[in-house]
């Protein structure tokens, strides 16, 4: 019988050493390019938040149409009796204009433009009050009847609550970046239960660049949003699009045609959102073209309040008059661009899309009194038009192909899809002088966001490429002190000018060792106190600024150039007095970054 020692030494179950899982880890991991089972991670989490904010979003709107709109639909204004839908306007510019315009002109920027802004300026972080100002303002343009949309406020509002998850984690702004996409791919697929148009609008009109560490984590968010309104909604999409087919190839010139026409109308619904005329006069004069305006229209054509989703399904079937098309056309589209340039925050997807339809539709009727033998089915032309205007004002092809070809479920209206897409898009950009709306109004020239540098150095952070291996001393130091300094063997040593001040300088501690060897460079240096001035040894000195452990390599090149230095000392922590530095980032190390990527 073994004694009881070796007994429990024979039967004693090893311990398993478990992988660490702390969150701490889990930012280090973020911070390097290659993160990609940590994003697709946040990217369900980010999804199934965007999901269900647009579900809140939507559960709004279909309260509001409970309340006061005729079969508790919010898109039946024209239920309503003309003086109702007309006063309808009136309040919302009203209440937009008490309670918006008191605030900050900082607190009025929202909808996709906005997200767009902050993921260039401020890597993806958002306002709390921009982001409460969007749930009712949204809902406010939608049910008081301005044409608006509901895809930009769900775009801001899935973008910032995914980048808020991010920031409440205190993640890295890189992985902040790919929550911003996240958030926007799940409100498109959200909205329109379109997922894979969802992930090319977010990487084509948000993000501006296609990286496989991008798509995937996309995808997932994208997959989980539609999955939270089909949980809601069904798996029914919003848009009702008939069965169509090209038939005859004499389709082809008229096609080409209806998407020369289609690209002007483009150009024309950005110059006027863009134009300074309107943009330039006082804010109640602003306030009240867009409210009197809107009410006028309303008066006769009710088809051009809200969203227009019923005018896109009647579209479609053909089933609209000739001068509800016309007023769907040039009506609502002068209503949303003049709306946008007055400074009122509006989406504006939903209206293209409407906009785009009308004028295809109206296309397939000349086409038919022009050419009977093209024969088509009802609506061919009205999708086409659809596609063609979304493309061309967004300047994103990929992402109109896409949500055509989930909206139809068709392969075969990809063919005459790409050539009116790819026709109207050409007319816009080159016969209008127009780039994509959303460009336009954040930045005129090249944006920095298509800039490959700053794409490629937005993709990884600071603690990817610092070097950790540094101490801090102050600038006087014994010789004792000195070796004191070199036993841990650092790359660097940070200077204080002085005690308790942060460091401003960093010397090699290769330097420092060189010049402890040489002896008669130390006589030189050395005071009558025996003590080395660190800021007298011979060697490369860098002047310092700090940044933060979350910014990425493209905030840290950018304030090297602020602040014309040659290091960055990376601070971790919120507090001021509890921050303590994590290492060091030279333009050396950056430039060594890019070069091998």
């Amino acid at each position: 019988m073994l004694p009881r020692n070796r007994l429990h030494r024979k039967l004693a179950v090893p311990r398993l050493s478990l992988p660490n899982f702390s969150l701490e880890g889990f930012r280090r991991k973020l911070a390097s390019v290659d993160a990609l089972p940590q994003l697709c991670v946040l990217g369900v989490v980010s999804g199934l938040v965007t999901g269900a904010v647009m579900v809140g979003f939507r559960l709004l709107l279909g309260l509001g149409g409970l309340l006061f709109m005729p079969e508790g639909n919010h898109e039946a204004f024209e239920g309503l009796s003309p003086m109702v839908r007309s006063s309808l306007p009136l309040i919302a510019v009203a209440l937009i204009g008490i309670f918006l315009w008191r605030q900050p002109s900082a607190a009025r920027k929202l909808g996709v433009a906005h997200v767009i802004e902050r993921l260039t300026y401020h890597q993806g972080r958002f306002p709390l009050r921009n982001w409460i100002n969007q749930w009712w303002v949204g809902v406010a343009t939608v049910l008081g009847g301005l044409s608006a949309g509901r895809e930009g406020p769900a775009i801001h509002l899935g973008a910032a609550a995914a980048s808020g998850l991010g920031q409440q984690l205190r993640l890295p702004h890189n992985s902040l970046r790919v929550l911003v996409a996240c958030g926007t791919a799940a409100g498109i697929s959200a909205s329109f239960n379109t997922p894979i148009a969802g992930v090319i609008f977010a990487m084509e009109v948000v993000m501006m660049e296609y990286t496989i560490a991008g798509f995937m984590p996309v995808i997932l968010a994208s997959t989980m949003g539609a999955l939270m309104a089909i949980l809601v909604y069904g798996s029914e999409p919003a848009i009702q699009v008939p069965s169509v087919s090209l038939g005859s190839l004499m389709n082809l010139p008229w096609i080409v045609i209806t998407a020369l026409f289609i690209g002007l109308l483009a150009g024309l619904f950005i110059h006027v959102a863009r134009s300074e005329r309107i943009s330039s006069l006082p804010v109640v004069l602003r306030l009240a073209l867009v409210a009197l305006v809107t009410a006028a229209v309303a008066w006769w054509y009710p088809d051009v309040q809200g969203i227009g989703y019923d005018s896109l399904d009647a579209s479609l079937a053909g089933n609209l008059t000739v001068d509800v098309l016309l007023a769907l056309v040039i009506a609502k589209l002068l209503l949303t661009a003049i709306t946008v340039a007055s400074g009122i925050p509006i989406g504006i997807i939903g209206p293209v899309l409407v906009v785009g339809a009308a004028a295809g539709a109206l296309a397939d009727l000349v086409g038919a009194w022009l050419f009977p033998q093209l024969g088509v089915e009802p609506g061919f032309y009205a999708m086409l038009g659809m596609a063609a205007m979304m493309g061309a004002v967004l300047q994103a092809p990929l992402a109109a192909l896409m949500a055509l070809l989930e909206l139809t479920h068709n392969p075969n209206i990809i063919l005459p899809g790409m050539l009116a897409v790819v026709v109207s898009g050409l007319t816009t950009r080159q016969l209008c002088r127009c780039d994509g709306f959303f460009i336009s109004v954040t930045r005129h020239g090249l944006h920095p966001l298509q800039q490959p540098l700053m794409q490629a150095l937005s993709r990884i952070s600071v603690p990817a490429v610092m070097e950790r291996s540094f101490v801090t001393t102050p600038r006087m130091v014994t010789r004792d002190q000195a070796r004191a300094l070199l036993v841990a063997k650092p790359a660097w040593i940070l200077i204080l000018r002085s005690t308790g001040d942060k460091p401003t300088l960093a010397l090699k501690a290769a330097d420092l060792a060189r010049a402890l060897i040489d002896e008669q460079e130390l006589e030189e240096i050395t005071s009558e106190e025996a003590l080395i001035d660190l800021l007298e040894v011979p060697g490369l000195r860098l002047e310092m600024a700090p940044i933060h452990l979350q910014a990425t390599l493209s905030e840290a090149f950018e304030r090297l150039n602020d602040q014309a230095v040659d290091a960055l000392y990376v601070e971790q922590g919120r507090r001021p007095k509890h921050k303590r530095i994590s290492g060091i980032i030279t333009r050396g190390s950056i430039e060594r970054y890019y070069s091998l990527k």
